[in-house]
């Protein structure tokens, strides 16, 4: 078995985190440094993160968390933030943030310690739908919205086609949803930015059609066998 993908497996974190742990040489097997791409023998080979003993798990765990602003996702942070671990109780078992809400944002979040659930939900040819709560001051007209809808270059790449609509407005600010099917960095308020608007506030409502049901800022709970099985099948 690859590396990678047993270190996923075992709740470590995504594949993706997984190959930056194995790059950074923190990743050894039978204790030895190992490579990027390696094989191991799953039953009998000692695999060890940061000198830690990994055993590949017998279950995985799924659960789900409001984010709130002002935490980052991910297990560490070297520059010494809060981080979205620090508000898993205690107690719970062994996982890792699926994907990324910035510092900034907030809203749903899945964790798990299933790698190729984690792998599928994020992964650009998955094209799973997000859909986001953005709030601005003012408005777009009805022709900024449908260049946004359409796809706008940002950082030299341009968007996918996503889907925005009206769900509040007044005389200082509005309410969209915005449903996109990719997960780039700081993507919905990049997108924003080219239509000279700045978003003051956003929020992951929806992966798919499965919202959070009612959970509190901050609060986690476990998803049901229902919501799992949903989420595999996007």
């Amino acid at each position: 078995m690859r590396i990678n993908k047993f270190l996923a497996e075992s709740g470590v974190a995504s594949r993706r985190n997984c190959d930056k742990l194995i790059a950074d040489g923190l990743v050894t097997v039978n204790g030895r440094v190992c490579s990027l791409g390696e094989d191991i023998d799953e039953f009998n080979d000692a695999v060890a993160v940061n000198g830690k003993r990994i055993s590949k798990l017998k279950k995985f765990s799924y659960y789900v968390m409001n984010k709130p602003k002002g935490y980052v996702c991910t297990v560490s942070d070297e520059k010494g933030r809060k981080t979205v671990m620090d508000l898993l109780p205690s107690g719970i078992d062994r996982v890792f943030p699926v994907g990324r809400l910035d510092y900034d944002s907030e809203g749903m979040l899945i964790f798990t310690n299933d790698g190729d659930f984690s792998n599928r939900l994020i992964h650009p040819s998955s094209e799973i739908p997000k859909t986001y709560l953005v709030k601005i001051e003012g408005t777009l007209d009805d022709a900024s919205v449908l260049k946004l809808s359409r796809g706008v270059v940002i950082d030299g790449v341009k968007t996918k086609k996503c889907n925005i609509k009206v769900v509040d407005e007044t005389k200082s600010f509005t309410k969209y949803h915005v449903t996109v099917t990719e997960g780039r960095n700081r993507e919905i308020r990049k997108m924003f930015l080219t239509a000279g608007k700045e978003v003051k506030f956003l929020k992951r409502i929806k992966i798919g059609d499965l919202g959070m049901g009612g959970l509190d800022r901050g609060a986690v709970r476990k998803l049901t066998e229902q919501e799992v099985e949903y989420l595999k099948n996007l």
